[in-house]
């Protein structure tokens, strides 16, 4: 059982996104439990079902997919936000990405049953739910554009303005994979701003 108290970075993120209620956040806070990970620990994995999702209070993290053993990054995600395998949630598949621990973090981890009955009977959580991913779409969306549609200067602007925190904390390589250029190229860019 949490207190809602030890979250508030959770909170804020849910509440931002949707006015989601006291009595609901404190059904959810009795059924997460605390979770630590090391700097590059991994959260999920790929090829694997951990049949958990996990929301970031602390830290940052990185999503990629790892071809031919080179990392493609696909997202980043910061405090607040919950992070789990679309593929186990949506499919009952094992998770194609890994995501990790860019630095430390502490999060919190739910079931994925519990938190899909949970988003299916409140409705202020399914609310929540919806808006997330909606944003989360719009996102995937305008990066595919950014990447088909702009020269990677302009694409790295748009992403610090969209990211100024992943910018700050996230190795240049991890954001170089993120915009699909090489980190050279990240490097002339920073040192031109």
């Amino acid at each position: 059982m949490t207190d809602l108290s030890e979250i508030p970075n959770i909170i804020a993120f849910i509440r931002n996104a949707w006015p989601v209620s006291d009595s609901s956040l404190r059904r959810l806070a009795d059924l997460i439990v605390r979770k630590d990970f090391p700097r590059r620990g991994i959260i999920v994995g790929a090829n694997t079902q951990c049949g958990r999702a996990y929301f970031i209070e602390d830290g940052m993290t990185r999503s990629y997919w790892l071809v031919d053993g080179e990392e493609f990054t696909t997202s980043f995600s910061t405090e607040g936000s919950i992070v789990f395998s679309m593929d186990e949630v949506y499919y009952g598949l094992p998770s194609e990405e890994y995501v990790e621990a860019v630095d430390p973090v502490k999060a919190y981890s739910i079931d994925i049953p519990r938190l899909m009955e949970m988003i299916g009977t409140d409705l202020g959580l399914c609310n929540w739910w919806r808006k997330i991913h909606q944003d989360e779409y719009r996102r995937i969306h305008r990066s595919h554009k950014e990447r088909l549609t702009l020269p990677a200067r302009e694409r790295y602007i748009e992403f610090s303005k969209q990211f100024p925190e992943v910018c700050r904390r996230a190795r240049l390589g991890d954001i170089a994979s993120y915009l699909g250029i090489t980190q050279a190229t990240l490097s002339r860019i920073r040192a031109q701003r």
